[in-house]
């Protein structure tokens, strides 16, 4: 009785730690976006060449992926998330030493070897540990942390971390590297493993194949690919958006974090307040909106912009967790083989998440301006919100 209250204390010890390792992946993957402009400058590099290297670890996260759901549920939450830190602490690091194109594409493509240990391990602690009702809590708490990352690097980077640094994105690079080391640290003092619902009840292929003849797990993966098409292609290149419309870096940065702030109180309040059996309908209808957010943001100014990014930053945010928490209530998959489905959800969801900032950049050089850009991811939020519709969940 006594180990049992013990371990539904720590586990709130264990959520903050892991929303630790991901507020700094959500930092390291926005660590980029606000530095865009002196970094093509320094770096002599195209739009294109830039949409590359913002797509380059997703490209990465692919192949990886599976290999990391497979490495979560083999070794145990502690060693995985461990390892994943400390890869993106070097990443981000190694990046003070970039000269160009060639030097700079292999540091960033290396978040894409650390990032999946942590975005796939995260989910597989919250399905160790929490059960029913507080599962769908703790989703909401962990998802925030990205987010809160990601507001601290477009918000801040500019205004507040580049004039320390002497206005060297090189230094910024090895800030944040060092504050994701420091993470890990105490990821490695204070966390916990502990056994799965049904450990070793399949194997490996059995699972595996199960996995892939699930209709809904099928949607899941296609729904994550556009989800992460949308949402990478889009924010990825948001702060370059702003300032070619003529805002200065440091409102841009601002600006851009308008749908991060927004992000926070939806990805904690949706996943909690949403209906099991109402998910796949609320699901098209955010995906709705998102394509409302996106068509505003794109081509309105002043206020219609500020609420189009709003708009933007309530509804798209929402939509992974939601699909990672439909994976996790879902009885075949259980939480012994939340890692491989994980996996399985990144490897697929990434190759959206790659061909949106490439997208983006590429329609740029060809086009002079975003508009076609956002219009294709747009249309993406479109049919997702048709795919989505008639997911149901298992009773």
């Amino acid at each position: 009785m006594t180990e049992g209250l013990r371990l539904q204390s720590y586990r709130w010890v264990i959520l903050a730690i892991t929303w630790l390792l991901y507020a700094a992946f959500g930092l390291n993957m926005r660590s980029i976006p606000p530095v865009v402009t002196p970094m093509l400058a320094d770096l002599k590099m195209s739009y294109g060449e830039m949409g590359l290297i913002l797509g380059s670890w997703q490209l990465v996260y692919i192949p990886v992926s599976i290999i990391a759901g497979i490495a979560i549920d083999r070794w145990g939450i502690r060693k995985a998330l461990l390892a994943g830190a400390l890869i993106m602490a070097l990443s981000e690091g190694v990046r003070y030493f970039a000269t160009g194109f060639a030097t700079l594409l292999p540091t960033v493509a290396l978040f894409g070897i650390g990032g999946p240990l942590i975005s796939i391990g995260a989910p597989k602690v919250v399905s160790i540990w929490f059960k029913g009702n507080d599962r769908a809590t703790a989703v909401g708490i962990y998802t925030t942390a990205p987010w809160i990352g990601g507001l601290f690097a477009i918000g801040a980077t500019n205004s507040l971390v580049m004039p320390l640094t002497g206005y060297s994105w090189r230094l910024v690079f090895v800030l944040y590297g060092g504050l994701t080391a420091l993470f890990a640290l105490v990821w490695w003092i204070f966390a916990r493993d502990r056994q799965a619902e049904n450990p070793g009840a399949s194997s490996l292929k059995s699972a595996f194949a199960r996995l892939l003849r699930m209709s809904k797990v099928r949607m899941v993966l296609f729904a994550g690919l556009l989800v992460l098409l949308i949402d990478h292609g889009y924010s990825h290149w948001l702060p370059k958006m702003l300032e070619n419309g003529g805002i200065s870096s440091q409102a841009a940065g601002f600006t851009a974090s308008v749908p991060l702030i927004a992000a926070i109180p939806a990805v904690f309040l949706i996943p909690r307040l949403v209906p099991r059996h109402s998910r796949g309908r609320f699901l098209a209808l955010l995906a709705f909106l998102t394509s409302a957010g996106l068509v505003i943001s794109a081509t309105a100014s002043s206020w219609l912009l500020i609420a189009g990014l709003v708009l933007y930053g309530l509804t798209t945010p929402a939509l992974l967790p939601m699909l990672m928490l439909i994976l996790m209530d879902e009885p075949q998959v259980g939480s012994e083989n939340m890692g491989l489905a994980g996996g399985l959800f990144f490897a697929v969801a990434e190759i959206g998440g790659f061909s949106g900032p490439l997208l983006m950049g590429v329609t740029v050089d060809a086009t002079g301006g975003f508009l076609l850009g956002v219009s294709l991811l747009a249309a993406a939020g479109l049919i997702l919100a048709a795919s989505v519709f008639f997911l149901r969940e298992s009773r």
